[in-house]
């Protein structure tokens, strides 16, 4: 199926998901009405479902960058910030879409999604922290449910149907498949009311406050969030015509003003901000003062008395000491995998190879040292499929400059296994995982590289490697789709038609996944287990496709039959 097109996919997700624009003035003087009833319009149950729906739906039309090393990596820093938001029992799912467009958006259920775009665009992990951080506080505080009880209740549902017109008009193909997007969301807009469901001044500045509280309580840079918010408006301005302004800036739009708060309350939160009111003279026999912000020393840290120090707490047993809270010891709470994110990310989402190779070419030119260690890592990534034999030897150079380095192991045993030496991938990846059991990136990289291998054996190991995963990975697509191929390989074909109408599920293709199981069911070799476990999950998925049959949400595959 054909991609939708950029423009289409755009409109798309700010009609879905994100905040459209500034709204009236007196919302600014308004506070956040915590007594909403928002939360008697769908429960957490149903946000999540409806969350979970708009995910796969995402990744059916091919938005999604379903990579296991991005993605954790983007977890992680999620998991983080959420562990020290205000509701720290929230869950959260982030992921990556390949859309290179400036954007974050946060939506039902603390499902919240990142382009690689704004990823490319920050300068380090503090500025992405920031946003994630923003977005959060905005599940928090129930501004998206907030808005949908503003417009009407069968708000979802409408998305949802407007997101399978988008995707069908662009099905047809021929000339008139634009026309015909942009038909559907033209309608789509008048349905949704959008005007009813933007986020109001009042929520852009509560999410503001508190996603600063979150990140100076996580350990990242309070200033990063008025650094990132101020360079993308100084990249717009001045300019015209043809330019773009960022999707991010136009759902979520920023000002001098906006800035100069975020920066004063980075001032606060690191106790250094003073007001200062200083008489400046006389105009007219008037006094003329002038207020302004001063910066103020740290405090010092109070000194414990001489027979205490050097002890630790005082009121811990001998030899237990814990970390500081405080000062130059606080830890920082970047992951450290920045750079290396950003450039699997920046190889992964280029349109082409040769785009990419370009890319780099450009970074090259602009760098008077060439490219760096990261860089070399994404051009690498970029040639693996057509030069792994080339790229091997460019990744053991990197890997004997950075021993410790997963994300350079894991592409040199990849690139080893495509230059035909499978015993030295398999071994490198043996030990690998013995340095790191479970964990779900190299137990992937592992799978996926013994599944290549097409063989019983291979098929059996790679079984043994991902089985201690299968308990947490219901939600994982890329697991679901190895795992089939691993027992296909080994002989399980009732196992591996399971894990492939699970896979076909979390793809956005319940019906295809419900045939499956039903197929699947009529077989006469299934265990009682086996059968128990296919009844549930008809069970589960049937409600979610009768849901979108009454929205009319139809799979295009199963209505061609």
């Amino acid at each position: 199926m054909p991609a939708p097109r950029p423009l289409a996919a755009a409109l798309l997700l700010t009609l879905m998901l994100a905040p459209a624009g500034p709204a009236p003035a007196q919302d600014s003087l308004r506070l956040p009405d915590i007594g909403s009833s928002a939360g008697e319009l769908l429960t957490p149950a149903r946000q999540e479902e409806y969350g979970g729906m708009m995910l796969r739906e995402l990744r059916n039309y091919g938005y999604l960058l379903d990579d296991p090393l991005i993605d954790d990596w983007l977890q992680a820093l999620g998991d983080r910030l959420g562990a020290y938001s205000d509701r720290p029992e929230q869950r959260y799912t982030l992921f990556m879409l390949r859309d290179r467009q400036i954007n974050a958006f946060a939506t039902l259920g603390g499902y919240i999604g990142v382009n690689a775009g704004l990823v490319l665009t920050a300068e380090r992990e503090d500025e992405v922290a920031a946003v994630l951080a923003h977005e959060m506080a905005h599940v928090t505080q129930q501004h998206v449910l907030r808005g949908v009880e503003r417009a009407q209740r069968d708000q979802i549902p409408i998305l949802l149907g407007m997101l399978a017109a988008v995707v069908a008009a662009q099905a047809a193909g021929g000339s008139s498949s634009g026309d015909a997007s942009q038909a559907a969301i033209i309608s789509a807009m008048g349905l949704m009311q959008q005007n009813q469901i933007n986020y109001t001044r009042a929520n852009e500045h509560e999410a503001d406050r508190l996603g600063i509280r979150a990140l100076a309580r996580s350990g990242y840079d309070v200033d990063a969030m008025a650094d990132f918010f101020a360079r993308m408006s100084f990249a717009t301005r001045g300019n015209s015509g043809g330019y773009s302004v960022p999707e991010y800036l136009r759902t979520h739009p920023v000002n001098t003003t906006r800035i100069a708060e975020a920066k004063q309350r980075a001032d606060q939160m690191r106790g250094r901000s003073v007001t200062a009111t200083t008489t400046v003279g006389e105009v007219d026999g008037e006094t003329v003062s002038r207020v302004e912000r001063v910066v103020a020393e740290p405090p010092t840290q109070p000194q414990l008395p001489p027979l205490l120090a050097g002890r630790g707490n005082p009121l811990l047993p001998a030899g237990l000491e814990l970390a500081s809270l405080g000062g130059s010891a606080r830890p920082s709470g970047a992951t450290g995998h920045f750079e290396w994110a950003r450039e699997r990310l920046r190889a992964l989402s280029a349109t082409t190879t040769d785009a990419a190779v370009r890319e780099y070419e450009a970074l090259r030119r602009a760098s008077p040292s060439g490219l760096s260690p990261a860089q070399r890592y994404g051009l690498a990534v970029v040639r693996l499929s057509s030069e792994p034999a080339a790229v091997a030897g460019e990744l053991r150079q990197l890997l004997e400059e950075d021993p410790q380095n997963l994300w350079v192991a894991l592409a040199l045993a990849e690139a080893e296994a495509q230059a035909g030496r499978t015993a030295e991938a398999n071994a490198r990846l043996d030990q690998l995982l013995q340095r790191h059991p479970g964990h779900r990136a190299v137990v992937l990289t592992y799978a996926k590289v013994l599944v290549a291998q097409g063989n019983e054996a291979a098929g059996k190991r790679a079984q043994e490697v991902l089985r201690p995963l299968l308990a947490r990975s219901g939600n994982d697509p890329v697991f679901q789709r190895t795992f089939a191929r691993a027992c296909e390989l080994a002989g399980d074909s009732a196992r591996a038609g399971e894990a492939y109408a699970e896979a076909a599920f979390l793809n956005g293709r319940p019906e295809q996944a419900l045939i499956q199981l039903e197929t699947l069911k009529k077989r006469g070799d299934l265990d009682y287990v086996a059968r128990a476990r296919i009844d549930a999950r008809i069970a589960a998925i049937t409600p979610t496709v009768l849901e979108l049959r009454r929205q009319g949400v139809r799979d295009p595959d199963m209505q061609r039959r």
